[in-house]
C-alpha cells in the first residue's frame, strides 16, 4: 500500500461527463483518497474558476472536453505563479505516447488511461516520496 500525500484535502475532478466524474472519484476514494473533499468541473475554463475560488491540492482532469480541453487547463496552472504546485493527473481515452511526453513536459503528475482504475492512481502516486 502506497502512502498517499497526507496535505492532499481537496480534489477537483474536472470531466465533461458526469459519470466519469462519479467514477474518477469512485477510484480516487478506493485507492486510499476516501474522507477527503471532492469538487467538481465540466470543463477547463469551470476548474480554473474553482481553482481561483477554493484551495485546490489535486486535480485529475480528462484530456478531450468542450470549452477548454486538459492541456490547455494545464499549461494555465502551471504557468500561474499561485497555482503552479498543484499536482495535475490527466485522463485520456486514448493512449498516445508523444501526447503523454507532452503533457508530463508541461508538468502533469501522470497521464492515466480511461478507464482509470485505483490500480492506476496508485501508480501515478508511485514515484512521490
Amino acid at each position: 500500500m502506497i502512502n498517499l500525500p497526507p496535505e492532499i484535502n481537496t480534489i477537483l475532478v474536472v470531466d465533461d461527463s458526469g459519470m466519469a466524474r462519479l467514477i474518477i472519484k469512485q477510484c480516487l476514494e478506493i485507492a486510499g483518497f476516501n474522507g477527503r473533499k471532492f469538487l467538481e468541473a465540466i470543463n477547463g475554463k469551470d476548474a480554473l474558476e474553482k481553482i481561483a475560488k477554493e484551495k485546490i491540492d489535486l486535480v485529475v482532469s480528462d484530456l478531450n472536453m468542450p470549452v477548454m480541453e486538459g492541456t490547455e487547463l494545464l499549461d494555465n496552472i502551471k504557468i500561474n505563479n499561485e497555482f503552479k504546485h498543484i499536482p495535475v493527473i490527466i485522463i485520456s481515452s486514448t493512449s498516445n505516447p508523444a501526447k503523454e511526453t507532452e503533457l508530463k513536459s508541461h508538468g502533469a503528475l501522470a497521464v492515466l488511461n480511461k478507464p482509470v482504475s485505483p490500480a492506476s492512481i496508485h501508480k501515478a502516486f508511485g514515484n512521490i516520496k
